[in-house]
């Protein structure tokens, strides 16, 4: 089922509370309520559904289903929002089943990939040093995403909300940046986001040195475990992250009523 951990993968709870934490902090909404056990993050300068979504965290809430999904849908509808579910293994299968029900479509499925930075080799890795200037490094996002220019800002006020301490990486042939990635330290963890290669530039290595920098200083910083999201059906970069040793702990996908699919940025 998607969303759900494959039968050869240890489901172990604690871990995959410990990364949806530690994903919640990396990736900042720009409001946050709760009901119950449920995270809703809403925010209204960036579209990607990780930043707007319903993200239940416990499989044993799921209480008042139709109550609950009708209040959140007031919120959702305020922000200008389509009702979004981001299901991990922490979600009840209820709500699935519930969802189901009511004719809601699944959204491609999403893997959380971690490195052990303690046995990973970084010999190859430059000494990079992070970004200090956000407002270049969205430059650069902007660039190698091809992002429209409308996310500029609340791409900048993500960024600016991550609390742990954060390197930003981009490497640049001349004065053109060809790829992106951002390193959020937080305890012993270390979350990779934005990681991009400009489509003109990939195939040659940039993807895989930006990544070696952005470990090599979370490493360096104390980091002790490196994890990763990306889309189960990108094969090349999914390719890459195994490659560099990256191994996925559980899977997650989202869900959305069906006359609001395709209205969202893909994240």
């Amino acid at each position: 089922m998607p969303g759900h951990v494959r039968q050869d993968v240890k489901q172990d709870f604690a871990i995959i509370r410990r990364f949806e934490a530690a994903g919640l902090r990396a990736w900042p909404a720009e409001t946050v309520a709760y009901d119950g056990t449920w995270v809703l993050r809403l925010t209204a300068g960036h579209p990607a559904k990780r930043l707007n979504s319903i993200n239940p965290l416990d499989p044993g809430d799921h209480r008042n289903l139709e109550e609950r999904i009708a209040r959140a849908a007031e919120q959702f509808k305020a922000y200008g929002r389509p009702l979004t579910f981001r299901l991990s293994p922490l979600a009840a299968p209820e709500i699935s089943t519930y969802l189901d029900e009511q004719g809601w479509s699944t959204l491609g499925r999403s893997l959380v990939m971690a490195l052990d930075l303690r046995e990973a080799d970084l010999t190859e890795a430059m000494d990079q040093i992070p970004l200090k200037d956000r407002r270049r490094f969205v430059n650069a996002t902007l660039k190698v995403h091809g992002y429209e220019e409308l996310h500029r800002a609340g791409l900048s006020r993500v960024i600016g909300a991550i609390r742990p301490e954060t390197g930003l990486f981009v490497l640049e042939e001349g004065e053109e940046p060809v790829a992106t990635a951002i390193c959020v330290h937080d305890s012993d963890l270390a979350g990779l986001f934005e990681i991009a290669t400009r489509p003109s530039w990939r195939g040659k290595g940039y993807g895989r040195r930006v990544l070696l920098s952005a470990l090599k200083w979370a490493q360096s910083h104390g980091a002790e475990r490196a994890w990763l999201q990306v889309e189960a059906d990108n094969e090349v970069a999914v390719g890459l992250y195994k490659a560099m040793g990256f191994r996925e702990i559980y899977s997650y996908h989202y869900r959305q009523p069906q006359e609001a699919v395709g209205t969202e940025h893909a994240e």
